[in-house]
């Protein structure tokens, strides 16, 4: 099901005000043979971005894990708008639209230039790393990332 949220937010110009960016170029790998991004690498391209804006808090995948801490997708709804091509230089944001105690609902949008090419609503679920079992997010990550929020003016 696509969120209310999602279709407002479904313009296709950059927003000047992003939370997070992150640049990607198109590789031939990432392609089909018509040189269009294949479907499922646009979920590569997401996680990467995903990863950075973590890393942006002083918080790394590999750290998190042995502090028995894991960010899992829980659930992800996708609208592709058009499509991307070999060689193209494409920008992915992290927006944060909600934040709860063992969950965090963003909006992702990948663009090149000021042309949406994909929209995508995702909810990550903290997990405990051994049992994989939803656990409260840890207290120093949770503050991060309202602490960034609140300075760019976002309530969550």
């Amino acid at each position: 099901m696509i969120h209310e949220h999602f279709e407002k937010k479904s313009n296709a110009v950059l927003p000047t005000q992003i939370a997070f960016k992150w640049p990607i170029r198109v590789y031939y790998e990432d392609t089909d043979a018509g040189g269009i991004v294949y479907h499922a690498r646009y979920l590569h391209f997401l996680e990467r971005a995903r990863t950075e804006w973590l890393r942006q808090f002083g918080f790394n995948q590999h750290t998190l894990k042995e502090q028995n801490t894991v960010f899992v997708v829980r659930d992800m709804s996708l609208k592709f708008m058009q499509p991307a091509k070999l060689d193209d230089e494409l920008t992915i944001t992290v927006e944060i639209l909600n934040i709860k105690k063992a969950s965090i609902q963003m909006q992702q949008s990948i663009y090149e230039g000021e042309h949406k090419k994909l929209l995508a609503q995702v909810t990550v679920a903290c997990l405990d790393a051994e049992l994989l079992k939803p656990k409260a997010m840890p207290a120093e990550i949770r503050r991060a990332i309202e602490e960034k929020n609140i300075n760019e003016g976002v309530n969550l």
